[in-house]
């Protein structure tokens, strides 16, 4: 697959990861955390903030796949 179109789709893919990560996120938060105190929340969005990173960083290794060696 060329280095273009694999960048166009990684895009896409972070793309539609945040924006449906978050919703998930929210949804999961507004149904499970309306009474809990402020610190459960400040962790709960603490660690949901930063658990996108994982599938991000995943997409990201596979958008940069295998750079051929240039010829010298």
């Amino acid at each position: 697959m060329h280095s273009r179109l694999r960048s166009f789709i990684g895009t896409i893919l972070i793309i539609l990861l945040v924006i449906i990560y978050a919703l998930v996120a929210t949804t999961v938060a507004s149904l499970l955390l309306a009474t809990s105190p402020w610190w459960v929340h400040f962790l709960y969005f603490l660690l949901s903030g930063l658990l996108w990173i994982l599938p991000a960083m995943a997409i990201i290794k596979w958008m940069a796949g295998s750079i051929p060696p240039r010829n010298r």
